[in-house]
């Protein structure tokens, strides 16, 4: 009976302590991001929150959250929508110049923990260039960053149709 009662205890406390263990990705990261952050009081979308200086927008032109002139050039800032994934959300920002996109800008990305962080840290500058490239979000996805590869692309073409573009 008793070694019935100490073998019962030290599973009881060994399962205790298996479900209570924190791995190293589930706390908050430490660090900065390569990604761009608001941090204006304002939800990216609701306008322009860039720190950029302006580049003669006119203002918001409608539920995309596009900041672009209301000529035909199509020349401006244009967020995409916001691509909800398994990890959290995504969202880019191009600026287009004479019908090119010259620029995009990760506005949010999964950043639950550190190792989001990490993963976003290195695949987000590759899928920037990858879009700067091809000039479309037909895009690939960066190995380990497959789920906010897909946010990426997803938001990428929101923003893409957003600005009139292909």
């Amino acid at each position: 009976m008793r070694r019935i009662t100490i073998w019962l205890l030290s599973t009881v406390t060994a399962l205790v302590l298996l479900f209570s263990y924190r791995t190293s990705t589930m706390g908050v990261g430490g660090g900065t991001s390569a990604v761009a952050v608001d941090r204006g009081g304002t939800t990216p979308g609701s306008g322009d929150t860039s720190t950029e200086p302006p580049t003669g927008d006119t203002g918001s032109t409608g539920d995309t959250g596009s900041t672009g002139d209301s000529g035909d050039s199509g020349d401006g800032r244009y967020d995409g929508s916001v691509a909800q994934t398994r990890w959290g959300p995504v969202q880019v920002r191009i600026t287009v110049a004479g019908g090119r996109i010259t620029d995009v800008t990760a506005l949010q990305v999964p950043d639950g923990n550190f190792r989001d962080q990490q993963i976003n840290d290195y695949a987000v500058p590759i899928l920037r260039q990858a879009a700067l490239t091809v000039q479309s979000a037909r895009i690939d996805t960066v190995s380990g960053a497959t789920v906010t590869s897909d946010g990426y692309r997803e938001s990428l073409q929101a923003a893409i149709d957003a600005a009139h573009l292909r």
